[in-house]
């Protein structure tokens, strides 16, 4: 039997300057973690249109059960304009009122997440009141069940503040952040960032009793911090085209090595092999 995940949020079209991608933290991951071998159930929203049509080809493509993907009459498939600045970075301007942000919460989703060994969500796919209460909704029923709640921060402004860090950490059981992230992380969680990294981390976890708190580092690797100790795994070279995608894809390979129930440095070095094989190609899902 396979690996059963719920992945709840945004799925949309990245607009850039030579033609749009498939994207949005949530889809990337559900599509790697598809591509890895689980189950994946997406929850979201699209609009009743041609992008949204073609958003769900994409799914369904990778193997994503597209079930409870609401297709909505009033408000288009998202979409963000992306620009890459050096290194292939991106910088991303999120359109605003899409598709998903408006799915709302039905039996079939809360007989889905019942049956779930996973679940995993972000801030952004939040930003919808009807959004956020079905990602809470589901986040309640996944505590009673006691599956991982995986909690990718993923912080795109303007669409976040000090609340929505803290009671989204709250809700998880594994937090995954980006160096990038941290500061602000712990800006939210008045954690003092004089401190090392690790220490950081560390008081990250205890705080909010989480089982493990993941902070991935670019090109250097990912350190792992869990109530043993601390996990580190250097970068795995890679001929870097554009980084779109890396970190959902990390955080896919991480989940399904946590329900595979691997060791912490394996976990890395799997997550860190697979986020610099999404690094080598344009786009953050493979065509």
């Amino acid at each position: 039997m396979s690996t059963r995940i719920v992945a709840m949020g945004d799925g949309l079209w990245d607009l850039f300057p030579e033609g749009p991608r498939f994207g949005g933290a949530t889809a990337n991951y559900a599509c790697h973690a598809s591509i890895l071998g689980a189950e994946v159930h997406m929850v979201s929203g699209v609009g009743a249109d041609e992008r949204g049509d073609a958003l769900l080809e994409v799914y369904r493509k990778h193997g994503v059960n597209t079930d409870l993907v609401q297709a909505l009459q009033d408000y288009p498939t998202g979409v963000v304009h992306v620009e890459l600045k050096e290194k292939g970075l991106p910088t991303f301007t999120i359109g605003e009122n899409a598709a998903w942000d408006h799915w709302e919460w039905n039996q079939g989703i809360e007989r889905t997440v019942r049956n779930a060994d996973a679940l995993y969500f972000g801030t952004l796919g939040q930003r919808g009141p009807s959004a956020r209460d079905g990602i809470r909704r589901a986040l309640k029923i996944a505590k009673a069940t006691q599956i991982p709640r995986i909690l990718d921060i993923n912080l795109r402004a303007p669409f976040f503040d000090d609340l929505l860090i803290r009671e989204s950490i709250a809700l998880c059981t594994v937090l995954k952040v980006s160096d990038e992230e941290l500061n602000r992380v712990c800006q939210a969680c008045e954690i003092d960032l004089s401190q090392s990294d690790e220490s950081v981390l560390s008081e990250l976890r205890t705080k909010f009793e989480l089982d493990l708190v993941v902070m991935t580092r670019g090109a250097e690797g990912a350190v792992l911090n869990h109530a043993g100790g601390v996990v580190e795994q250097p970068g795995v070279p890679a001929k870097v085209v554009d980084t779109v995608g890396a970190g959902d894809s990390f955080t896919a390979s991480m989940t399904l090595g946590l329900l595979a129930r691997k060791d912490y440095p394996q976990i890395l070095k799997d997550a860190c092999k697979v986020a610099a094989g999404v690094c080598s190609h344009a786009g953050a899902v493979p065509e």
